[in-house]
């Protein structure tokens, strides 16, 4: 009677196993916390106003805010109308990095939001649903000294929503908005050494643009980007893992192939797992530090919407198949209810990033929520997935709950046993309870540290030491679902150990009977355990 490892193993050869994956649990948060930086960095930059009175400048002139070549500048549109310069004639320009600095392809990706400074005036006030459209061409090089070479020309529509607090009256002109941060420009990769921004508003009286906005004083920018000592720490990750994750797949499949009966649906789920873990795992990021491969972050979110949809189907099923009143089993088909949700949310999330990211790889100022159909889209596509997910997470709870009622329900026949065969059951019982357990555990852990992560400062501080909280969540967490995995596939393997037919019924001192009610006779869909057989045998009576 051969089952699964977890089943065939001791209490204390199992708690030896649990105590590593325990250790190596602890060290991918240590190694997050205490090692690696930051995950990201945030750098303010604020515009100079540039004077570019050239026709069709934008073609041929880029406008540098410092350097030996810098432009002509203005202070503020005070100093500007003596000089006779037109609102058209001002260019806010923005040079990436800072001084000095230089940027990096360890930097992985740039993310810009815009901060507008306005000033409240009388005779030129924000209008109702008010919309600032920007002229943005950026340019990038890779010498100091080198030309620019253009990047990306478009214009930026951008939805102003912004509150005067104080009075509207002569006396309080000047003092600022309060205006709401605008999504500004995304990129990722970081595959050039030094980026230009040349921002222009353009007014045209007879066509409404850019009129109605107010007196735009100064326009900011905070640019986020990954840290490079972060990367370094996340790809080393990845690269450890990676074999580590395929080779225990591949012994894991192979065990399952030098079965006499062919593999059970949810041995077919597991490996399904191990290959979408494996391939969230493959490091092709080292191929971004010498290419500009700025469709980095649309895979990526791929290869994770591909791993959370195959460990949500693999919970419904591994529940589903050890429930004694299900009658379609091993096929997948008898899930279509649980895994449909599953379907649609991850099809709904898939498309909301192809109209969010997929765009922005030809236009990195695009932003789906500029406009107010893009802003129903999405909402519309985020909200049918959170009912979906509610729905399944409504599924899983009424499967979880059947599954530990029908195997407490089935502990009534064990005192009937011998005595050595009643441990060996309750054993399994408990491991399986242990092993939900732990799945609620994983799920649990990362929720909280994602709220930890969200409402820290980024890092504690104990002493001389300063542990970096949201590195440790990011580490913590992807080696804690890899640990889930591989231990997974490790436990759920087949055991080569198997009881003859003395050994099963005479050594343990269990009758044929006793065994019959406790296992299936059908040997050609034995399920991979010894739980799977047990709680079957009601529901083909």
């Amino acid at each position: 009677m051969a089952g699964a490892i977890i089943e065939n193993m001791s209490t204390k050869k199992l708690c030896i196993v649990g105590g590593i994956l325990l250790v190596f649990q602890i060290i991918a948060f240590l190694v997050g916390g205490l090692i690696a930086p930051g995950p990201t960095t945030a750098v303010s930059y604020m515009s100079v106003k540039c004077v570019d009175v050239r026709k069709n400048h934008h073609k041929t002139k880029w406008l540098m805010p410092w350097g030996p070549n810098q432009c002509d500048k203005t202070r503020d549109i005070e100093e500007a109308i003596p000089r006779e310069i037109e609102a058209n004639d001002i260019v806010f320009s923005v040079h990436i990095p800072l001084p000095s600095m230089e940027m990096s392809p360890w930097f992985q990706f740039m993310l810009f939001i815009l901060q507008l400074d306005i000033a409240f005036k009388l005779n030129n006030q924000i209008r109702e649903n008010a919309e600032v459209s920007m002229d943005v061409s950026l340019a990038y090089r890779d010498d100091m000294f080198a030309e620019w070479t253009e990047m990306a020309h478009e214009r930026v529509p951008r939805k102003l929503k912004c509150t005067f607090t104080s009075p509207k009256t002569p006396e309080y002109e000047g003092r600022y908005y309060e205006c709401d941060v605008l999504p500004f420009m995304e990129i990722g990769s970081v595959a050039h050494k030094y980026y230009l921004l040349n921002i222009r508003l353009p007014v045209n009286e007879k066509k409404k643009i850019n009129v109605g906005i107010g007196e735009i004083k100064d326009i900011q920018l905070v640019g986020i980007h990954q840290n490079g000592g972060f990367t370094k720490v996340w790809f080393a990750m990845k690269t450890f893992l990676t074999p580590s994750i395929f080779i225990i797949m591949v012994w894991y499949w192979r065990r399952i192939t030098m079965m006499s009966r062919p593999p059970v649906l949810l041995e077919k789920v597991i490996f399904a797992l191990g290959i979408s873990m494996t391939f969230i795992n493959i490091p092709v990021e080292w191929f971004s530090i010498g290419f500009d491969w700025t469709w980095m972050l649309l895979f990526g979110d791929i290869r994770q919407g591909i791993f959370y949809a195959m460990l949500l189907s693999f919970w419904i099923i591994f529940c589903g198949e050890h429930m004694m009143d299900q009658h379609e089993r091993n096929h997948i088909a008898g899930y279509w209810k649980q895994v449909g949700p599953i379907a649609v949310g991850s099809f709904c999330l898939f498309i909301f990033d192809m109209c969010e990211r997929g765009v922005q790889l030809t236009n990195p100022f695009y932003s789906i929520w500029t406009t107010d159909v893009g802003t129903e889209l999405a909402m519309a596509f985020i909200i049918v997935a959170g009912i979906c997910l509610c729905l399944y997470f409504l599924f899983l709870c009424f499967m979880v709950f059947q599954v530990f009622q029908n195997i407490s329900g089935k502990q009534s026949s064990l005192p009937a046993m011998s005595k050595v065969r009643r441990l060996h059951y309750e054993g399994l019982i408990f491991r399986f309870k242990f092993l939900m357990l732990i799945t609620l555990a994983c799920a649990a852990m990362t929720v909280i540290f994602f709220i930890v992560s969200q409402v820290t400062e980024g890092h504690w501080k104990w002493g001389g030491v300063t542990v970096q909280v949201n590195s440790a969540f990011f580490t913590g967490i992807y080696g804690m679902w890899n640990l889930y995995v591989f231990a997974l596939m490790f436990l759920y393997a087949p055991s080569h150990k198997n009881y003859g037919e003395d050994q099963s019924n005479g050594d343990l001192g269990v009758h044929s009977g006793e065994e019959l009610q406790l296992t299936t006779t059908i040997t050609h869909v034995d399920g991979p355990t010894e739980i799977y057989k047990l709680t079957r045998k009601e529901a083909q009576e």
